[in-house]
């Protein structure tokens, strides 16, 4: 057994942030850690839209495989990014306190006044196919380009272009201290399922590295979590199927919000409810299934054969 925990990462700044972050909590609960860098293909291919790569797992393959093969104790991931099923071997560890859940409006170099509500038409940078469909519902006049790299690359890209802005996640840009001043955020797009968690990964055979993490679990953010990626679930989704979803624990209620678009913006549909924390189990499933119902089958469909 290894004297120090190896922590798997990234090596962009805000996946060392994440990294990090869970290093500091482990020697708060007496535990000393290392971190690992780990090279994944989405950092290679900074060319081709995350939604034709197929995003879930993108981010996450390069680090599950380092677990698997015993090169590290326990990987670190933006939540959003891991597939709803975990490879066979491999657990969750940790689920972290949530920060932001939402997404933020960066505007461009001499458009710090931007109309949100009533702007002509403008070319907006996203390679997040939810968020395209979202803008695209609510702003149809818009173009929405495709912007790839880590969110320090991307906000550069942002800074040289002649777009009218970009849509960035609000936690990414916090945790490393890059969100601007004049930030919009977007409290009516609907985030990624489990947006804004962190997620830590171990082997399921390695007891030590579970029980050292367990101190760091959030309860009420792996509920959330796990009921918007259920959601995602149900409704078979991943990168190139626009998915919203958000549950927030108000007392002793769940309220929970997902949705579901066609890629153009055009169709959506929509579940809200608001149930007693003790009858939700299952919620995030039952909302799938409303949706499939209500005619979200058939964008389904579409996608599929697309």
């Amino acid at each position: 057994m290894p004297s120090k925990l190896r922590i798997g990462t990234r090596e962009s700044q805000l996946a060392l942030w994440q990294a990090e972050h869970v290093s500091r909590l482990l020697k708060l609960a007496g535990i000393d850690s290392e971190l690992v860098l780990i090279k994944s293909e989405g950092d290679l291919d900074l060319t081709t839209p995350l939604y034709e790569m197929g995003v879930q797992g993108i981010f996450t393959r390069s680090l599950d495989i380092a677990l698997l093969n015993n090169r590290i104790d326990l990987a670190v991931h933006s939540m959003k990014d891991v597939p709803v099923k975990l490879p066979r071997g491999l657990q969750e560890a940790a689920v972290l306190e949530r920060d932001s859940p939402f997404d933020l409006f960066i505007p461009a170099p001499g458009r710090h006044i931007f109309d949100m509500q009533s702007h002509p038409p403008a070319t907006i940078a996203s390679s997040s196919l939810r968020r395209k469909a979202q803008w695209l519902h609510r702003f149809p006049k818009d173009n929405i380009v495709p912007i790839r790299g880590n969110v320090n690359t991307r906000m550069k890209k942002v800074e040289g272009s002649d777009w009218s802005g970009a849509i960035f996640a609000a936690a990414g840009l916090e945790r490393i201290g890059l969100r601007p001043v004049n930030a919009i955020p977007l409290h009516w797009m609907l985030p990624a399922p489990a947006q804004g968690a962190i997620l830590v990964v171990c082997r399921e055979s390695d007891e030590n590295a579970w029980v050292s993490t367990r101190s760091l679990h959030h309860e009420n953010t792996a509920f959330c979590t796990r009921t918007e990626r259920d959601f995602l679930s149900g409704l078979m989704g991943g990168c190139s199927t626009p998915v919203g979803a958000l549950a927030i624990v108000d007392g002793e209620e769940v309220f929970f919000r997902g949705n579901l678009l066609d890629p153009s913006g055009e169709r959506i549909f929509s579940v809200e409810k608001r149930i007693s924390l003790e009858l939700a189990s299952g919620l995030g499933t039952v909302c799938a299934h409303q949706i499939l119902e209500a005619g979200g089958r058939e964008i389904l469909n579409k996608i599929a054969h697309a």
